[in-house]
């Protein structure tokens, strides 16, 4: 019988790009039946939350040693700053008579399968029970209401996606891209507590059907078919100085026995003409089980400081996904590549705070137009201890000339590179008129065999890695864009590689944007006013 890994692995390969087919997906797009992006529960008492917008007085810069930020009140106000700049609007976008939101969390076009919770048992804060967070609105829905006892007043978030949305447009490879969409989504959420004073702990040790459970989220009922949400990540709020306690969790499953539960999920579109049932399962073959608590974290080290070192709160509204580079733009400064790639690297700084295990993702970037550095094809190894398996496994052509910086990086071969990267990003010009442009490459195999969901585990590391490029672009004054799309074994075999050991999981380019004029911009919550 095939085993949970081994058909992890068999979707994988199923859902590969290849030069000539891409993944199976719809071979039309319904657009006036798009999932609704905002999900709302009907039945529920909502909590309005304070007017959004408020700037906060760290830099982005100030980021790099969080400890020196002065924490905030953890209140009703200061709570919508975090989901904010987590998970709410950052704009609106209007092209003739189209209208849509962009939000401080990306997602694989724009289409937001993540969803955030809150479990409070804090009854100064709350009153203690279950909430959904809804962007739209800035308001909370509360699903569920408890009697917190005496259990320690402290604030959860729990992150799930509705696969559906996503498959709605890409079809089988959806499953990945709402795994890249947590990764950024955790990210999001370390930046913006750091940006409060405050941390994230990422409680990783509980199971998918622990989250589940907490979050109303087994209540197959509160769903519409095909429209259910699947549990991802559990994460605890910390408003000072404590240390990571770790997950009570049948404290916490005993607090929530007396809960009183509310609402029903309103359905998203009207109809659902395709379906793919393999991703309900991978889903469930790639299903957390409960697990020992893992606490991993790289020492602290400097960073330079960022050429466009902004109000924290502003850069995060500000990103935006480049959707075209200028092709013959300056060359990218020395200075902020290598600040750049230096913040990829683990650091007891966020997102890394918030990330409980060692690296498994190394990137390999092609250098377009990086002032003082060659154009070619660079490795840059997030852990140097995987530098031999990384030469072991790829062309034995490769140069791997050690260039001088402040971290470990090869060029592997010098040339222009412009054609193959845009070639292998799915013929994607933004992968070659861009300053650079990356793979991740994750080690794949052996994770995978260890445990099913360690699959899912890669894809978060890639979307954390992604969100980091996301700002830093922002704060050397140019931008970014997560590259979902690219021939995964095209990319393999320009590197060498010869099976599953590893594998490239998510590209993500950076330059110059040329921007749309026809495309207005409004104000993210100027519909509350």
């Amino acid at each position: 019988m095939t085993t949970d890994s081994e058909a992890v692995i068999q979707y994988h390969n199923r859902t590969k790009h290849q030069l000539n087919a891409y993944a199976k997906g719809p071979e039309s797009l319904d657009w006036d039946d798009q999932p609704n992006p905002f999900r709302r529960f009907n039945g529920c008492e909502t909590v309005k939350l304070p007017m959004p917008g408020a700037e906060l007085d760290c830099l982005f810069g100030d980021l790099d040693k969080p400890e020196q930020i002065a924490a905030q009140t953890l209140n009703l106000k200061n709570l919508g700053l975090l989901l904010e700049l987590s998970f709410g609007l950052s704009a609106w976008k209007q092209f003739g008579p189209d209208r849509w939101a962009l939000r401080c969390n990306p997602s694989s076009g724009n289409l937001h399968p993540t969803e955030a919770y809150l479990l409070c048992t804090d009854a100064a804060l709350l009153e203690p029970g279950v909430y959904h967070y809804v962007s739209h609105d800035h308001a909370l829905e509360r699903r569920a209401r408890f009697d917190a006892g005496d259990s320690q007043p402290e604030l959860y978030i729990g992150l799930s996606s509705i696969h559906w949305r996503e498959a709605w447009k890409y079809g089988e490879r959806a499953f990945r891209y709402c795994q890249h969409d947590i990764g950024h989504a955790l990210s999001t959420l370390s930046y913006a507590a750091a940006c409060l004073g405050w941390t994230i702990e990422l409680l990783s040790e509980a199971s998918d059907a622990e989250i589940a459970h907490w979050l109303g989220l087994d209540r197959n009922d509160d769903f519409v078919v095909h429209e259910h949400e699947a549990p991802d990540l559990f994460c605890r709020l910390h408003t000072g100085p404590q240390a990571m306690a770790g997950l009570a969790s049948d404290r916490l499953s005993q607090t929530l026995q007396s809960a009183q539960w509310f609402g029903k999920a309103d359905k998203l579109c009207g109809r659902h003409f395709y379906r793919w049932p393999v991703i309900d399962e991978v889903s469930g073959q790639a299903q957390k089980p409960a697990t020992a608590a893992e606490r991993w974290q790289e020492p602290f080290f400097e960073l330079p400081k960022p050429s466009h070192n902004l109000a924290a709160s502003r850069l995060i509204r500000q990103r935006r996904s480049a959707q075209h580079f200028n092709g013959k733009a300056e060359p990218l400064p020395l200075a902020d590549f290598q600040r750049i790639l230096s913040a990829l690297l683990p650091n007891a700084k966020p997102p890394f705070t918030a990330w409980n295990w060692p690296p498994q993702v190394h990137l390999f970037i092609f250098v377009h137009r990086v002032a003082g550095l060659e154009p070619g094809l660079y490795l840059l190894p997030r852990d140097s201890q995987a530098v031999p398996a990384l030469k072991q496994a790829c062309s034995a052509d490769f140069a791997w000339q050690a260039v001088e910086a402040p971290f470990d990086f090869y060029c592997l071969t010098p040339g222009n590179v412009r054609q193959a990267a845009k070639t292998l990003s799915c013929h994607q010009p933004i992968a070659s008129d861009s300053a650079f442009s990356l793979g991740m490459l994750a080690r794949f195999a052996d994770n995978v065999e260890t445990a099913p969901w360690h699959y899912r585990r890669l894809f978060w590391e890639c979307g954390l890695i992604g969100q980091i490029l996301y700002l830093e672009a922002e704060a050397a004054g140019v931008r970014g864009t997560g590259i979902g799309c690219f021939f995964d074994d095209a990319v393999h075999g320009v590197l060498g590689l010869k099976d599953n050991t590893w594998q490239s999981l998510y590209h993500f380019t950076v330059g110059v944007p040329l921007e749309d004029g026809r495309l207005q911009s409004l104000p993210a919550y100027e519909h509350l006013k």
